[in-house]
């Protein structure tokens, strides 16, 4: 923990994201990661360690978990990111490793039609996926109307904020926060408790909403604004964009239509299309499936794209970003094999969003 600590700080002055999980990925672990940079970068490093020892003590002092890149409980979709932080900071017990995640992301300006169709979307989205945790930013408008409407249909739903756990911003929305932390959602950061919100920051965290989710939704953006940056890495790092159209006199719904127009994201109407696409199914259908009697089928009868999950999943147990990574299948591809072989009882969902192939 310490050393993934270090490192953190270092990203934010000597070091890039980049580089730091190049280090990391290529030395194996945090400890040999910091030998080799201790020994690269020029840094005052006593005093990285002697900050990083102070942030362990306050964490624990105020009920705060410190999730580091090699915990089990780091979300595994944002470590496969090529700039995934070092260190995450959680209030609140939301499984960071759910099986089903989208964030929902948009201006701060949000219309009466986007709020509309964001409590539409979560609501209909509670009805067929139970499980689903909503991610967003704790920011006004798009973000703070997907986090009360996640709440409404007891949806655990994750904030990520820009600053660190000290603080709260906006403070208007400190009583949704508890609401998160007490209920079973969270509210998570990279930044130390003491580091206050910067504009900067704010673009920085865009990468956790999106690496943390199988796929992204814009309500409504600003052509420029920051859900279009979170828009542009669920693209980078190969998860389903999805967005809602919206008139095209509305400066708020430039970004959506814009991204439809390009063949950027799925236009959606409904919940119904999301599922779809992503290849999601409740547990409901599933168990109907096995009543049926849908029994193992020969590892002769698979598809081309079955055989690829099963042989990965022959080495161990994987989640479903390993998996995508490995048989180089998109995520919606991926989704609909995953529920295809569970209906087969080929494999079985585990805790974490890891999937294990039954003997």
């Amino acid at each position: 923990m310490l050393s993934e600590l270090i490192i953190s700080q270092l990203t934010f002055g000597k070091l890039s994201l980049l580089d730091a999980k190049r280090a990391f990925d290529e030395k194996g672990s945090a400890e040999e990661a910091l030998k080799f940079l201790s020994s690269h970068i020029s840094a005052d490093f006593p005093s990285l360690e002697k900050r990083a020892k102070e942030e362990i003590e306050w964490c624990n002092n105020n009920k705060v978990r410190v999730v580091t890149i090699s915990d089990p409980d780091y979300p595994q979709r944002l470590k496969h990111c090529c700039d995934a932080p070092m260190v995450l900071f959680v209030r609140g017990k939301a499984d960071l490793n759910a099986q089903h995640a989208i964030s929902i992301v948009g201006t701060r300006q949000c219309t009466t039609y986007g709020k509309d169709c964001i409590n539409k979307i979560v609501d209909e989205i509670a009805g067929k996926i139970p499980d689903v945790h909503i991610v967003s930013g704790l920011a006004y408008g798009v973000d703070i109307t997907a986090h009360r409407a996640a709440m409404r249909n007891g949806l655990p739903t994750i904030g990520v904020v820009a600053h660190g756990q000290g603080t709260l911003y906006p403070a208007h929305h400190r009583n949704e926060a508890n609401k998160m932390v007490l209920g079973n959602g969270a509210v998570i950061t990279e930044f130390f408790h003491d580091v206050f919100p910067e504009a900067r920051n704010f673009l920085q965290r865009n990468r956790i909403i999106a690496g943390m989710s199988d796929a992204t939704l814009i309500p409504e953006s600003a052509i420029h604004g920051g859900g279009m940056v979170t828009a542009r890495l669920a693209i980078d790092y190969n998860r389903e964009l999805f967005a809602i159209p919206g008139s095209i006199t509305s400066p708020m719904s430039e970004g959506p239509n814009a991204l439809i127009r390009d063949n950027k994201a799925m236009l959606v109407t409904s919940a119904g299309d999301i599922v779809k696409s992503l290849g999601w199914h409740t547990e409901e259908k599933l168990q109907q499936a096995r009543k049926k009697g849908i029994e193992r089928e020969l590892f002769t009868d698979f598809t081309d794209d079955e055989r690829k999950v099963v042989e990965v999943l022959q080495k161990g147990d994987q989640t479903k970003d390993t998996l995508c990574v490995e048989t180089g299948l998109p995520i919606s591809t991926l989704s609909a094999v995953i529920f295809t072989l569970e209906m087969k009882g080929i494999i079985r969902a585990l805790s974490g969003s890891q999937y294990h192939l039954i003997a």
